[in-house]
């Protein structure tokens, strides 16, 4: 990814592949996102590539497909705002302006139901595996859009506001690359003490 993305009034990035997810909603009157929340997912677990993780997001996964879809998906509807895929490659399911239900049961230094008041993003990848470069790139031109359109003042893991249900993103995210790659100071990192480098 080169250069920067562009949010429209709309709050989609322009640069994203729009794939509109019906699994979002208003977000409560006077929510505004304050925190981006990092993910990873990689459908089947541990397996990248190919169409499953927007079919579970857009409500089309075919669960007869694996057994882990069957056991684990099957009536799930789930979304982020964004999925940024192995090669870079950036999708956008739900406006930024809307509630992406992507956090589930969740607190974020005493205040609850993250989903209120953050943007989601999922990297394909796993709790076993080293992210790419490209997504690095891609995240950090990502968040900095973020960061200068709306009131964004943290970032945080999904296991950081969840952390008895969830480990993403795992070990192997590169916190420190990240808030160097977006330009941002250590002050957006409320977790970075806790650093997740391998």
């Amino acid at each position: 990814m080169s250069g920067g993305f562009t949010i429209d009034a709309q709050g989609w990035v322009t640069a994203a592949r729009k794939l509109p997810s019906p699994n979002f909603e208003a977000r409560p009157e006077g929510a505004v996102p304050s925190l981006i929340v990092i993910h990873n997912i990689s459908l089947p677990p541990g397996e990248f590539g190919g169409t499953a993780i927007a079919d579970l997001f857009l409500n089309r996964l075919d669960c007869d497909a694996h057994p882990y879809y069957d056991t684990h998906l099957r009536g799930v509807r789930v979304s982020a705002h964004f999925v940024i895929h192995r090669d870079g490659a950036l999708e956008q399911f739900v406006s930024c302006d809307q509630r992406a239900w992507h956090a589930g049961a969740s607190n974020f230094f005493g205040r609850e139901r993250c989903n209120d008041f953050s943007i989601g993003i999922e990297l394909e990848g796993s709790d076993a595996t080293a992210f790419e470069a490209a997504q690095y790139e891609t995240l950090g031109a990502l968040v900095k859009a973020l960061t200068a359109r709306y009131p964004v003042t943290a970032l945080a893991g999904h296991s950081d506001i969840a952390p008895t249900r969830k480990t993403d993103p795992g070990p192997h995210f590169e916190w420190p690359r990240l808030a160097q790659d977006s330009a941002l100071a250590d002050q957006y990192f409320p977790y970075l003490k806790f650093s997740k480098t391998p």
